[in-house]
């Protein structure tokens, strides 16, 4: 029997694979992205239900195999259900798990990405934030962990949006949204975030389509 290991993370994606099976894409602590397969998840009462789903943290047991690896078991910490409540903030949550998806790497620690997420979901949920502010100053910093981003806003800009951007850059994950723009700044950073991330990132996102149409 292969050796089992302990990962934490984040359930970035889940996809049923088979008749009663699952792919996920976990972004872990310890090793970025690897690609998981839950046997039997669909399956009523199977023990891997609850863990095996999108906005999921947790520690997973697991065990390597030919095309990444199998889920032995699974301890849920947090699950974000309560984003699904609202179809604005599922969008939201559910951009936020995607843009990771799709800019994390294999074998690169990953524990501020996964504390970066944790928090952004929560800012989300937190009905005294604009979802546009948190969506920015998200992507903003994933940016700058991934080393794919500017010292200054890419346009000219506002002292205030300047501000704001050497913020997000420099203060600690946990202090991140704790603060508000004002529409007009918070138009202007977004439009330098937009400019940065269209530059770096040319990709379409299949859950900002679906904010656009709301």
């Amino acid at each position: 029997m292969r050796d089992e290991i302990e990962l934490h993370g984040v359930v970035l994606s889940s996809a049923p694979s088979r008749d009663f099976d699952k792919r996920l894409s976990v972004l872990t602590n310890e090793q970025g992205k690897i690609t998981v397969w839950a046997s039997g998840a669909k399956k009523p009462g199977s023990p891997f239900m609850a863990g095996s789903r999108s906005f999921v943290f947790g520690t997973f047991a697991l065990t390597s195999g030919k095309s990444g690896y199998n889920l032995r078991g699974v301890k849920v910490n947090t699950y974000f259900e309560d984003i699904a409540g609202d179809l604005v903030n599922a969008c939201y949550g559910s951009y936020i798990l995607e843009l990771a998806d799709y800019i994390s790497q294999e074998n690169l620690e990953a524990s501020e990405t996964v504390n970066l997420i944790y928090l952004s979901l929560k800012a989300v949920l937190n009905p005294n934030l604009d979802n546009d502010l948190v969506r920015r100053v998200y992507e903003l910093r994933l940016l700058f962990i991934n080393g794919e981003y500017t010292e200054e806003p890419p346009m000219p800009a506002s002292e205030a949006c300047r501000f704001a951007w050497q913020y997000v850059l420099e203060t600690p994950v946990m202090k991140l949204y704790t603060f508000t723009l004002k529409e007009d700044v918070l138009k202007e950073f977004a439009a330098n975030v937009d400019a940065l991330m269209h530059g770096v990132l040319p990709h379409n996102f299949k859950s900002l389509e679906i904010l656009k149409t709301l």
